[in-house]
């Protein structure tokens, strides 16, 4: 299988998961971050925080990029109606954690595909379980550093996915891009194609 686009395509994000994950396509692409203010105004459901966050990212760059495809995405974090970002410092992490410890969680990811007359945004959404996690985990974890640049203090794909019990939905979701769902949204509109339909 090998796909092909006609397409410049830019990954609005300085995420290296999400670089990893849009690589599994094999195509030709960009990575242009977005410096933007992640803050949303009003009441917003855990989806439309993830998609307006995502949106945001791409309006700079489809402003600086008019002839190409740009993509943002935002994954966030909610336990119940509490919002986990990124935790602040390590106090902030233990926090968090302390507060998954065998709980269920909704994380969510937005993304939002943008220029060349195109404009379809969507979100996913994956529960995870974790297990009831020890104070000592906890600190064992956090000392690694690797909570600090995700949202919720953890990383599904590295040591922080030893705590976790279960997961309901995609897993790529909670890495930070649920790429299957993106791979068919691309397909459906045309911006990526499968080579041999191209050269018909």
């Amino acid at each position: 299988m090998k796909l092909t686009t006609h397409y410049s395509i830019i990954l609005a994000s300085e995420s290296p998961r999400r670089k990893e994950l849009f690589s599994k396509l094999a195509i030709p692409f960009e990575v242009q971050p977005a410096k933007i203010d992640e803050t949303a105004e009003g009441a917003l459901t855990p989806e439309d925080l993830a998609i307006s966050i995502a949106y945001k990212k791409t309006v700079p760059i489809v402003r600086a990029n008019p002839n190409a495809i740009v993509i943002g995405a935002d994954t966030t974090v909610h336990l119940g109606k509490e919002l986990l970002g990124k935790p602040t410092n390590e106090e902030q992490a233990r926090e968090y954690l302390k507060k998954l410890s065998g709980r269920t969680h909704n994380v969510v990811t937005g993304v939002s595909i943008q220029g060349c007359g195109t404009s379809i945004s969507f979100a996913e959404s994956t529960l995870v379980t974790f297990y009831e996690l020890t104070d000592e985990q906890i600190d064992a974890y956090v000392a690694t550093g690797d909570s600090l640049d995700k949202a919720g203090a953890y990383g599904i794909q590295t040591m922080g996915g030893l705590f976790v019990e279960k997961i309901e939905g995609d897993y790529n979701n909670v890495v930070g891009l649920p790429i299957s769902r993106l791979f068919h949204t691309l397909l459906t509109l045309e911006v990526i194609a499968f080579e041999k339909e191209l050269s018909k």
